[in-house]
């Protein structure tokens, strides 16, 4: 058997390559029809048949990929923000002789515990986070640095000393918050896989996040569904219906779905299909 691995958040997904007529970028354009199930996205005519479009990070993760990643982009500008009133703190305690009340451990801030536990499988995000330490860690000790000098009546050289790191490290540190948040916006190109009963007409689409890889398999290599729960998938009845079994290679986990499973929303036989350009990775 021969699957196409595609990622919806941080799991991967199979479907058989004979279960797929295309995939074609999801630019948001499709025909919304009022229906009750959230994973519901609309409709997109695909060679005159209209095809229901359902978003599987909904059906799987609960949340979409794309509020996944809002999340984390309006974290990291809290953090951010944080960062900015940290400093001002500083400033202002330098300046009046008020005290710091601000954390000087980078670890023990909300930035630092979220880092040290924060884990992604973005190869790109991951070497931009690789590079806050450095200045993160910089811009916290400085806090001892500068309000040393001042009990020692060097007011002019904290206050030098501080300009100096606004400049370089404070400055070096935002830049890397807007470069991390421009990666997971930049990173999220989502994916329409058509998939197929009868190897001509569409069946439904399904949002994916990207395509991994292909690989082969025998029907035997599937697991059962009961294991599925060992390795932390949560199963809601749609997603029961949709799935075959889990695949096991190395460390790595793939479910397999049986997109037939998902029914076609009854009141798309009123639906009149317009003329779109279809275009497609396969």
């Amino acid at each position: 058997m021969d699957l196409i691995n595609f990622r919806v958040g941080k799991k991967t997904i199979s479907l058989k390559i004979l279960d797929i007529l295309l995939t074609e970028r999801y630019e948001g354009n499709l025909t919304s029809l009022p229906n009750e199930n959230p994973s519901f996205l609309g409709v997109k005519d695909y060679m005159g048949t209209p095809t229901p479009i359902f978003d599987l990070g909904l059906i799987l993760n609960n949340q979409s990929s794309y509020e996944t990643n809002q999340s984390l982009v309006e974290l990291l500008q809290l953090r951010e923000q944080d960062h900015k009133a940290w400093l001002s703190e500083l400033e202002l305690s330098v300046h009046n002789d008020v005290p710091f009340t601000k954390s000087r451990d980078p670890k023990q801030t909300d930035f630092g515990k979220w880092f040290y536990n924060f884990k992604t499988d973005n190869e790109d995000l991951k070497a931009i986070l690789s590079r806050f330490e450095g200045p993160h860690d910089r811009l916290h000790s400085i806090a001892d640095e500068v309000l040393n000098l001042c009990s020692k009546g060097k007011k002019d050289q904290a206050l030098a000393t501080l300009e100096k790191e606004k400049l370089t490290t404070f400055t070096k540190l935002i830049r890397l918050f807007e470069s991390a948040r421009d990666q997971i916006i930049l990173d999220h190109k989502p994916i329409i896989v058509f998939t197929t009963e009868d190897g001509q007409q569409p069946h439904i689409g399904l949002l994916v996040d990207r395509v991994e890889d292909n690989i082969h398999c025998d029907e035997s290599d599937i697991k059962p569904l009961h294991e599925m729960t060992n390795v932390g998938f949560d199963i809601d009845p749609q997603t029961k219906k949709m799935m075959k079994g889990l695949i096991k290679q190395g460390d790595n986990h793939s479910l397999v779905l049986d997109p037939s499973a998902i029914f076609r929303p009854e009141h798309l036989q009123d639906y009149e299909p317009v003329e779109t350009e279809e275009y497609g990775l396969f």
